[in-house]
This record gives structure tokens, sequence and C-alpha cells, in this order.
């Protein structure tokens, strides 16, 4: 369902754009889902690396889509579109590391264990919840209100709405700036263990 929702808010994003509000309740429901989808793996001790796996190439294909989306909505800014770009670089690099990096110790990428020879940031990152959280949803809500800041802007209507998102973003962008950070920790302590084991196997 949460893939189904993610597709469609995209085809709507981008091939029609006038349905931007349609396209926003789809995104955020799936968003909200992965949330819901999180807390029952764990309740009902149904964590699994190929849950993991799912989880995690399912977030980034949302967030892709999306940042896709904003540089379709700001062609005309190409600092913008670079930033948007790097953001997409950065998020599937980091995180695909460190998929690689714990699956290759049979650990799921969230976990204490087998985040126990990552670097500091990224232990507090997996380890605080509610930290987890504010940078996680933080981002992602900073993503959908630039889409929606950009839309009704250039409607010139929604005043309201676009206050919203102005005083929403003044929150939120904090979150998304530190997630940037944790994504280049979890990317430099991914690479740093995996070179650190393959020394160790050379030097057997």
């Amino acid at each position: 369902l949460r893939v189904i929702c993610t597709v469609l808010s995209l085809i709507l994003m981008i091939c029609f754009p006038q349905r931007w509000i349609i396209a926003i309740i789809l995104y955020v429901s799936s968003f909200v889902g992965d949330l819901f989808d999180g807390i029952a793996a764990r309740k009902f001790d149904q964590c699994s690396l190929f849950g993991g796996l799912l989880d995690m190439v399912t977030d980034r294909c949302s967030t892709t889509g999306l940042l896709c989306a904003l540089s379709h909505e700001h062609t005309e800014r190409p600092i913008l579109v670079l930033l948007f770009t790097m953001l997409i670089i950065l998020d599937i690099s980091s995180h695909w590391s460190q998929m690689y990096f714990t699956s290759s110790f049979k650990q799921h990428h969230k976990s204490a264990e087998g985040n126990q020879n990552s670097f500091a940031l990224v232990r507090w990152y997996y380890s605080y919840y509610y930290f987890f959280g504010y940078c996680c949803v933080g981002t992602e809500f900073t993503y959908v209100a630039i889409y929606i800041l950009a839309k009704v802007t250039a409607l010139d209507q929604y005043e309201t709405v676009r206050m919203g998102c102005e005083y929403f973003l003044m929150i939120s962008i904090p979150a998304c700036i530190t997630k940037q950070i944790v994504n280049v920790s979890q990317l430099c302590s991914a690479c740093h263990a995996v070179a650190a084991y393959d020394a160790e196997q050379k030097n057997k």
C-alpha cells in the first residue's frame, strides 16, 4: 500500500501538477504508513533483514522521487536543482553503505549490534528513537513543505497555507540539516568500518 501511494503521488506531482493536493495527501499517507509499519514490526517481533531491506529501498525511492519533483518545480533556479541532486546522492550513498556494512555482518541496519563499530553520532542516531524520529520526520516534511510552498506561491493563493509552511520550515529545517550531518557521518562510518574489516582480514 505504501508503494502504491508513493508511486501515485509522484505520478501526480510530475505528470499532473494541478492535482498537487491529492499528491501531497498520498505522499504523506505513505510516510505515515511507514511509521506504523515500523512500530508494528517491533511490537510483534517481525523485524527481519528482508524487512529492513524493503523499508530502506521504499524510503530511499520515496525521498528520491520527492526531491526529483522539487527539482521539476524549480527548473528556473539551477542552484536549487543542484542542491536537491546532491541531497539525493548523499541520501542514497549513505544509506546504501550503511545497509551493505551491517548486512555483511548479518545485522539489521538500525540495530545496536550492527552499529557497535559505527561512529558515535550514528550509534546515537539509531539508539534514541525520538532523535531519530525528529530527524526523519523533519526532513521529509521539510521537502513536503517546500513543495507546497512552491505550489501556493506560483498560484498566488492559499495565503494562510503559505504562511503556515514558512513557520513550519523554521522548525523542520534544523531537523533536515541535522539529518544531512548524520548521513555524512553514516557514509564515512560505514566506509571506515568496511575498510577496517578488509585490513583486518588481509593482516591475518
